[in-house]
């Protein structure tokens, strides 16, 4: 059977329809509302891209925990360059290649310097930070959106705005790519065994790299897809959000020891954290209860993923 309808993913899901229960007969005047679940698919779209990259990485075994900086990064980069005039195809092509560069030098620190991904990341997520504010003079840089914000836009009543269904795009076309390419096959090989994967012909080194790329790649469809939300580039965005794209593949069925993982059970998974986060906020939960439910959720996350590796 394919692994896109395996049962790792059909627990999470369980868990999102118990918790949108829940706080649908808690709050059933304003949870339940149709603006309402429009409003948590835009919500979940910056960590769903980034979620998307993640799942590549972690069925290869590996981390990335520069992916918040990359976003703040990206949005910064297409602010200065939409405010410089560029057109808005310049603006969004350099966001995006920015964070693809950033995943392209992580992959061959890995691969040719044999660092690990941890440590590596760990160091990018500080320097691309440090980027960010350096390239924004440490301040929110204010540039129009020239139509990119109705990418992100609520539109009328409770329609999906196009960030939405672009995500779900990216999100079939991951799903796709896993399931039915030799490119897909080989980043779970690697993720089980390296060592075999390698005897068995695989260029693990390239293959290492292209993942690094494409999640960079897809951190800066997130980035463009922040700015869009936001209006403004900000150096100080995204903070954190390495964790929940970490925590949303591992709740999907994702292994951090490799080979293991879904686009679907990652989708679940950043869904099921936008509906707790939004239906705390429903029934006024206060934000610093949200703060620690949300590192509760990805504690219990690690604690599935070592249950899960026995």
């Amino acid at each position: 059977m394919s692994t896109v309808w395996r049962r790792p993913w059909l627990g999470p899901l369980g868990a999102l329809l118990v918790v949108y229960v829940l706080f649908a007969l808690l709050a059933p005047d304003t949870f339940l509302g149709s603006v309402n679940l429009a409003t948590m698919a835009r919500q979940t779209v910056v960590v769903a891209l980034t979620s998307l990259g993640m799942t590549f990485i972690i069925l290869l075994g590996g981390i990335d925990l520069s992916v918040g900086s990359a976003v703040a990064l990206t949005s910064v980069v297409v602010a200065r360059q939409l405010r410089a005039d560029s057109s808005l195809l310049t603006a969004v092509t350099a966001g995006v290649l920015t964070a693809a560069l950033a995943g392209l030098v992580t992959g061959l620190l890995t691969t040719r310097a044999k660092l690990t991904p941890f440590i590596v990341t760990l160091g990018s997520m500080s320097v691309l930070r440090g980027l960010a504010k350096g390239l924004a003079d440490e301040q929110k840089i204010d540039a129009d959106p020239r139509g990119l914000d109705t990418l992100m836009s609520a539109g009328a009543g409770a329609s999906l705005p196009a960030g939405v269904w672009l995500a779900a795009a990216f999100a079939l076309v991951a799903a796709l790519v896993l399931e039915y390419t030799i490119f897909g096959r080989h980043v779970r090989a690697i993720g089980s065994n390296a060592q075999t994967a390698r005897l068995c012909g695989v260029r693990v080194e390239r293959v290492t790299v292209s993942v690094y790329v494409l999640a960079g790649a897809l951190t800066g469809v997130a980035g463009v897809l922040e700015y869009a939300t936001l209006t403004v580039g900000d150096p100080t965005d995204s903070i954190g959000l390495e964790l929940e794209a970490i925590a949303a593949v591992v709740i999907g069925g994702g292994s951090l020891s490799g080979g293991q993982g879904s686009v679907a059970g990652a989708m679940i998974g950043a869904l099921l954290m936008t509906v707790i986060k939004t239906g705390c906020t429903h029934v006024g939960v206060s934000n610093w209860v949200q703060e620690i439910v949300t590192g509760l959720i990805i504690v219990v996350a690690m604690v599935i993923d070592r249950l899960r590796r026995g």
